[in-house]
């Protein structure tokens, strides 16, 4: 099965290392920075390194932590924070579509790394941004948040992914080392 797949292998013991410090830093991360381009593209990096590193269920805190963390700080969005509550839903299927185009495209069928990038990242933020749409004509959702939910969220994939491919370069070089 695809979700089993790492761009090289890991240990066990380093495998989880990793997926506790990319949860520790998702949850944290709204609490350092309230700026939506410096989080996002920290959660979106976490991501794409997860899925790259982190094999089958273990993605799931990885998915979930990032919106619990700015739920729970209340931060990012400020007062509107809590609208955030209905938007869950569609951020967490949003991060596993990203986290399963790497692991399918990338690491299954070895489309190039920005070809994956940019499949993953137009899916993540289209998908976000028609259910922000919705979400907004229906009344629940303030407007705020078709910007938010919308190419923010393509822009944040795209540096975070950036720098998830730079990260993982240095990464593999440093692990054959160790």
């Amino acid at each position: 099965m695809f979700l089993n797949n790492q761009q090289y292998e890991l240990k066990y013991s380093k495998e989880v290392f990793e997926l506790i410090m990319y949860c520790v830093v998702a949850f944290f991360i709204p609490l350092f920075s309230s700026s939506q381009l410096i989080t996002g593209t920290v959660v979106n990096f976490l991501l794409i390194v997860g899925a790259l590193n982190i094999r089958k269920y273990k993605l799931i805190p990885i998915i979930i932590m990032p919106s619990l963390g700015v739920l729970f700080f209340g931060l990012l969005f400020g007062e509107f924070t809590m609208f955030l509550v209905y938007m869950i839903p569609f951020i967490w299927l949003g991060n596993l579509l990203l986290i399963l185009a790497f692991k399918f495209f990338n690491l299954t069928k070895r489309f190039s790394y920005f070809s994956t990038l940019f499949i993953g990242a137009s899916v993540k933020a289209s998908l976000l941004f028609f259910s922000a749409l919705v979400l907004f004509k229906f009344g629940v959702i303030p407007v705020m948040f078709l910007t938010a939910m919308g190419i923010m969220q393509f822009y944040t994939a795209l540096l975070g992914g950036s720098l998830a491919f730079i990260y993982q370069t240095l990464k593999k070089k440093v692990d054959k080392i160790i």
